[in-house]
């Protein structure tokens, strides 16, 4: 068997005159968490379908689960559960009879065993009468992962599940997620969260179709050359000193974090240079500091051909 949960080579696709995805390649391992980042309008959701079999690539080749993406769709679709980013089962049902129509589409014969056991999977058996529209949005992502294991797929392929819910039931959500990696099922999951980002064995990240930069979150961090200074202070220091330094020949990227701003470039001693007249300043305090994975993507993304001026 292919070790490959997703394996493709080269796909394209336009809209009219948009080109969306360009030469896009992707080899995910079977039982692996795969991070898929990249700003909005990237063309990451027309990779996700590419991938399960909604959309047809304009050229490329491939296989997903070992299924070709252009020939064999539609088994693709029976073996792939697919999240999307907004919530798209059916509101004036309740949890038990969203799951048991979704069962009833994919034409499970045990649907009466399933449902109460993908209800009992993600802790939904009490609230298994409440109508979908009431739901909070985590337990609208709880509802909508259960029917994405419904059918037991063997590729989750997750386009930002976690936008909008809060920070307790993301991090219940990444620990379903590694258990169900850890019972071999594979995950492709897009996400603007740096802290999920590093919750992935491997990522990949794409920028205006481009794929720009794979490999683990070590790799991805240590990938591109950049030193940082990391710079504290008051606000009112701070958003000046910003804007001082914004446009400095030697530095490529000033990104604030709370009352840190992190000053990065692509040449150390040049970086030094343009930060030494600034460095005397009482209310400020320097320190060297390591680039974030934030910091690497901030910086990728103007090496896109279609990134805006």
């Amino acid at each position: 068997m292919n070790e490959y949960a997703i394996d493709v080579h080269g796909l394209n696709k336009s809209f009219g005159t948009k080109h969306v995805v360009k030469d896009f390649s992707l080899q995910v391992t079977r039982g692996e968490i795969y991070g898929f980042l990249g700003p909005n309008g990237s063309g990451k959701t027309t990779s996700i379908r590419m991938l399960c079999g909604l959309l047809r690539p304009d050229s490329g080749s491939g296989t997903c689960l070992g299924y070709d993406v252009v020939r064999e769709t539609a088994a693709i679709k029976r073996e792939v559960g697919y999240m999307t980013q907004r919530f798209s089962l059916w509101e004036d049902l309740t949890i038990r009879e969203n799951l048991d129509f979704v069962a009833r589409m994919y034409g499970m014969t045990d649907r009466k065993t399933a449902v109460p056991a993908a209800l009992e999977q993600l802790g939904l058996t009490a609230r298994r009468h409440q109508l979908a529209g009431t739901l909070s949005g985590g337990w609208k992502q709880r509802l909508a992962l259960a029917a994405c294991m419904l059918h037991r797929p063997r590729l989750l392929l997750l386009d930002e599940p976690t936008a909008g819910v809060d920070p307790q039931a993301r991090r219940d959500f990444w620990e379903e997620i590694h258990a169900l990696a850890a019972g071999g099922i594979s995950v492709l999951v897009s996400t603007h969260y740096m802290d999920e980002a590093e919750r992935c064995h491997r990522l990949a990240y794409i920028a205006y179709g481009s794929l720009l930069a794979t490999g683990t979150p070590d790799e991805v961090l240590h990938r591109v050359s950049l030193s940082t200074w990391a710079v504290q202070g008051p606000p009112a220091p701070l958003t000046h000193l910003a804007s001082k330094l914004h446009g400095l020949p030697a530095i490529a990227h000033v990104t604030a974090f709370g009352s840190t701003l992190h000053v990065t470039g692509e040449d150390e001693a040049a970086l030094e240079q343009a930060l030494a007249p600034f460095r005397a300043d009482p209310q400020l305090t320097w320190r060297r500091a390591e680039p974030t994975l934030e910091d690497v993507f901030i910086h990728l993304m103007p090496k896109s051909n279609g990134a805006p001026q």
